[in-house]
């Protein structure tokens, strides 16, 4: 069991993710009494991020510009420019964010992906830190359970197979071992909680843990580490999955049962929402089975956190931030008593 210590009195959440999940946790931080930091995954190869990671050997920064904008202090007019996505007949800027444009700008003008991220953290008034997972673009691979391999976090997804584990590598062959960025593994060790997800449990939240350095200052860390299970399973990552199982293939990817606390949403999304997305990229709502979580988890936070859009099913920020700021003031309020 871990012992945790207050370090200051305004706590250090780290928050590791990417997709759409961690821009939502962000935004709910931003004004909060918390200092924030953001580890973005790097394993993207799909869409406007997976192109320009193709023709400049880059990090995909599509994540990278969401968590900028999540955090970031200036106008909505200004946000709307940087995430403006190009419509045109010219199928070389067709679909490419401006953003994305700007982050890969700065980064050759800075002459590394973080340097570019610091500087444009300042420029948008970012209240917060955002750090790559790794300042070199990641493949993800996949093994799956008949034995069969795949590669590519667009393509590791069969609605016919089912993954057993997940690895990264760069993409250099002289050196496979992916690395952590600047300052990653210091805002995990030095973090009164460590936030994992909500995300792809295969395709944003793993491909992070998965660098060597990251996975073991995850486990070595003082910190609370809290998972804020799925609300939906995933076609070709998760069908049928629990929020146990969630769990579970967590633990056993970094061979040690480090998750602290869950945050599981207990309300039910309406039957004729599930029947609208189950032919898109969801398929059901995730299962409880709060016994074998039990097991795993000493503490379980369920709650309503629905927040239903037409756009799909997601977190309520609000809702999930409110019970993260309970749990990192509780445990300080005990340590001091």
């Amino acid at each position: 069991m871990k012992i945790y210590h207050p370090k200051r009195s305004r706590p250090k959440i780290t928050v590791i993710g990417g997709g759409t999940g961690l821009p939502v946790i962000l935004n709910s931080l931003k004004n909060k009494d918390a200092e924030v930091t953001a580890i973005v995954t790097v394993a993207d190869d799909g869409g406007s991020s997976g192109e320009l990671r193709k023709m400049f050997n880059t990090v995909p920064p599509g994540d990278i510009r969401n968590v900028l904008v999540a955090l970031s202090d200036i106008p909505e007019k200004q946000k709307d420019i940087f995430q403006y996505r190009f419509k045109s007949e010219d199928k070389t800027m067709n679909g490419h964010s401006l953003g994305n444009l700007i982050i890969l700008a700065t980064s050759e003008m800075q002459g590394s992906i973080y340097q570019a991220i610091q500087l444009l953290a300042k420029m948008m008034y970012v209240d917060g830190h955002v750090y790559p997972a790794s300042e070199e673009p990641l493949i993800l691979h996949a093994r799956y359970k008949d034995g069969t391999f795949g590669e590519g976090e667009s393509q590791i997804g069969h609605p016919d197979k089912t993954i057993d584990y997940v690895s990264v590598s760069t993409t250099d062959p002289d050196q496979k071992t992916a690395k952590a960025g600047k300052k990653v593994v210091s805002s995990i060790l030095d973090a009164d909680m460590v936030v994992l997800g909500p995300g792809s449990l295969y395709t944003s939240i793993l491909p992070s843990l998965m660098i060597p350095e990251v996975g073991q200052a995850i486990i070595d860390t003082s910190a609370q580490v809290l998972y804020i299970s799925n609300i939906m399973t995933q076609m070709g990552e998760t069908e049928g999955f629990s929020d146990a199982n969630h769990v579970e293939v967590l633990c056993r990817h970094l061979n040690h049962d480090f998750i602290d606390t869950v945050l599981v949403n207990n309300a039910e999304v309406p039957k004729e929402h599930v029947a609208k997305m189950a032919n898109d990229e969801y398929l059901f709502q995730v299962d409880h089975d709060f016994k074998k979580l039990e097991a795993k988890v000493p503490k379980i936070i369920s709650n309503d956190f629905l927040n239903i859009t037409e756009k799909g099913v997601y977190h309520n920020g609000d809702k999930v931030v409110e019970e993260i700021l309970r749990a990192v003031s509780f445990n300080h309020r005990t340590l001091k008593l």
